[in-house]
């Protein structure tokens, strides 16, 4: 999200009604966009039931968006090591095309 050298800015969001100055080196709308998500995973928990406390609700937002981070990040991982098994393999393929070409032009 931020940048070593970039000018700090600071943006005015709202979350979960209440009014935030947020300093960033992200760009604003970058910023505002993180905010938003921010709330609206507060106001799922807040609609989904009988948390009445803001601050709770919270809370759980940073565990739910915690777990999405997670998870994506597992998901990363497991096409890493798949695009790495598909390069091993096609390397070896590759590896295996020169051989017999080497080998066919040796006869």
């Amino acid at each position: 999200m931020t940048e070593r050298g970039q000018a700090t800015t600071v943006v005015t969001v709202d979350i979960a009604g209440e009014e935030y100055a947020i300093r960033s080196h992200a760009t604003p709308e970058y910023t505002r966009e993180c905010a938003s998500y921010v709330d609206q995973t507060i106001a799922e928990i807040l609609r989904g039931g009988s948390i009445i406390q803001a601050h709770k609700a919270g809370i759980l937002a940073a565990l739910a968006v915690t777990d999405q981070l997670f998870q994506a990040r597992r998901e990363i991982e497991l096409l890493r090591a798949e695009v790495a098994r598909s390069a091993a393999k096609l390397a070896a393929e590759i590896e295996q095309s020169l051989v017999a070409e080497d080998l066919a032009g040796q006869s």
